[in-house]
């Protein structure tokens, strides 16, 4: 049978989750009666959201000219911060079909999965989706397509994932256009783990794609990367089903395999399978580790306990394992969890999974990212948390990490965005026409200065039209320092920030008066402070809520009140000698704000 294994890609809301879908119901995998929106979304998080997560693999039969075609293919994630999951996914490919919206045209993300798609050596189909829609324009689209990613106009297939029109045409031409696999070059096994899940009951079901060789259920497998033997006790496809087989894989398919893997640490994603008694010579070469982008710490909160969420940590990262953790201690919240994401979307995505599926309460601090400290003797170290940083006698110098962002927005919001990037210590790098309406612009910014509500900023300043892309470019020196926030007196190391010497002041003054608003007043008065080492830089107070001890004094000497308010006063130096400070999570994220 002919084989053709590709995967979808697109930006995020383009349709790829329901053009999969009519794939799937005009090849005859799903029943009409089986069908439901986005059928390979089986998170509930991700219908709720509308968002692919995690990519699906799956394998149908078509028709074509009389030949039978098997299709085996991957439907990826749109959003910038699951683009590790769609990079796997190219790995397992020959061919993709890259899905451009007909009312929004070509943006970031689509700029960037097709150049990934081309360096990963991978035949490209244009399809220009949502044709049915009054203000679809498909052939202006077409014209962009190949202006920006140089792919031919006339090579672009019209269809609607909604109706199902131009569907059967994308199928003919997957078959017609797209490469089949190489043929192997060496006889030994050789397969390639793209994905892997955890089943309760079977524990990992590995996602593999055959490169070279046979494998068949029962066979003893050797996985190159962690050196452990197994036996595989169940083979099969997803129909998208999980559909077991009895028949030998050779190259070029796709599949799963349940081998009695008990954890995911003994599962690397981008390792190679061979068999035991003939093992191949050297592994594939797999995947690069993906690179964390932003860190944040999770605390118990409420009824929940340290046991508690670091079970259901454990538990999500043997779904999830692109998604670190590391137990840590501070002074103000107790024991809890650094963890590292690759985005911010991914950060809330895991928090909102913890607290669903894992049913526990946490309290989550503001996002940071990984600077590299110089120290005198020449050492550099990495840190991701701000309380972190070594006594700045040891310290030369600070760097932090450098991205280089791709906008692609329509001319009149050009200036309003430059003077964004600007205020958030942005670099001009270049600007490219895409079409009359619409420039491609280059900035190098600061990561951090993008972690939070830039994205949003952007799209309010361009009414939602306006899409980013950034890639990691490196870390760079600037007059950066540490700035603590007092609380009582007493440092919060969960509200520390690294900032610019230069903006410190005024970041200060800013964040104190969030703060103020934050913190429920207490029944004594409590002081809020900013502070570069030992130099105070700015203060609030927030007031302290008082009994009107007065009221029954009335008439008299002036003195008797003066000597109510004074006893009252004494009993307020008292309480706040011992009382503690309760801090709310929205006091916590009050950090980000930068009140511009």
């Amino acid at each position: 049978m002919n084989i053709r294994n590709f995967c979808i890609i697109a930006h995020i809301d383009h349709g790829k989750s329901t053009l999969a879908d009519r794939m799937l119901q005009a090849t005859g995998a799903i029943q009409d009666r089986e069908m439901r929106e986005q059928i390979l979304d089986g998170m509930e998080l991700e219908r709720e959201r509308g968002i692919t997560i995690k990519a699906s693999a799956v394998t149908v039969t078509h028709e074509h000219k009389g030949t039978p075609y098997m299709l085996n293919f991957i439907d990826t994630p749109g959003h910038v911060d699951f683009h590790y999951e769609v990079s796997r996914a190219l790995t397992a490919c020959e061919g993709a079909i890259l899905v451009v919206d007909a009312t929004q045209g070509v943006e970031a993300q689509t700029v960037a999965n097709a150049y990934m798609a081309v360096e990963a050596g991978l035949d490209l189909i244009p399809v220009v989706n949502k044709i049915d829609l009054p203000s679809a324009r498909p052939d202006e689209i077409a014209m962009e397509i190949e202006q920006v990613l140089g792919l031919s106009a006339e090579e672009c297939i019209y269809c609607s994932a909604k109706t199902g029109e131009g569907i059967q045409e994308l199928l003919d031409a997957i078959c017609d256009r797209l490469p089949a696999p190489k043929e192997a070059a060496k006889e030994k096994t050789q397969a390639l783990i793209f994905d892997s899940v955890y089943d309760d009951y079977r524990g990992v079901v590995l996602y593999f794609r055959m490169m070279s060789g046979k494998l068949k259920a029962n066979d003893r497998i050797y996985m190159m990367g962690t050196g452990r033997t197994y036996s595989i006790t169940e083979m099969g496809k997803f129909t998208p089903k999980m559909v077991p087989l009895k028949h030998e894989f050779q190259a070029g398919e796709v599949g799963y395999a349940v081998a009695a893997i008990k954890t995911l640490g003994d599962v690397n994603i981008g390792d190679t399978i061979t068999l035991d008694a003939h093992r191949a010579a050297e592994p594939l070469p797999g995947y690069q580790e993906p690179q964390r982008m932003v860190f944040c710490d999770f605390y118990p909160s409420g009824e929940t306990q340290f046991e508690m969420l670091r079970d259901a940590v454990e538990r999500l990262h043997i779904n999830d394992a692109s998604f670190t953790y590391a137990a840590h201690h501070s002074e103000a919240l107790g024991f809890g969890f650094r963890c590292g994401f690759l985005g911010m979307l991914h950060m809330e995505i895991i928090q909102e999974r913890l607290e669903r599926e894992g049913n526990v309460n946490i309290v989550q601090t503001a996002p940071t990212v990984t600077y590299e400290i110089k120290l005198t003797g020449g050492k550099i170290i990495q840190i991701t948390n701000p309380a972190d940083l070594p006594d700045m006698s040891t310290v030369v110098e600070i760097r932090e990490p450098l991205v280089t962002c791709e906008f692609i927005m329509p001319n009149e919001n050009i200036g309003d965005l430059m003077h964004l990037c600007e205020q958030r210590r942005g670099v001009y790098k270049s600007q490219q026409y895409l079409s009359e309406t619409r420039q491609i612009l280059n900035y190098e910014l600061p990561l951090a200065e993008i972690i939070y509500d830039f994205y949003d900023k952007l799209k309010s300043l361009s009414r939602g039209y306006a899409t980013m892309d950034y890639t990691l470019t490196g870390f760079r020196k600037d007059n950066l320092v540490k700035m603590d926030i007092l609380v009582n007196a007493m440092r919060v190391d969960a509200l520390s920030v690294i900032v610019h010497r230069e903006k410190a002041e005024t970041r200060g003054r800013a964040l104190l008066k969030r703060l103020k608003k934050e913190i429920d007043r207490h029944m004594f008065e409590i002081p809020l402070q900013a502070a570069l080492g030992g130099k105070i830089i700015a203060r609030e107070s927030i007031q302290a809520m008082r009994k009107n001890v007065t009221a029954k004094c009335y008439g008299g000497d002036v003195s008797r009140k003066r000597k109510l308010l004074e006893k009252q006063k004494a009993g307020k130096k008292r309480m706040k000698r011992i009382g503690s400070v309760d801090i709310s999570q929205d006091a916590f994220m009050a950090v980000l704000e930068t009140d511009e």
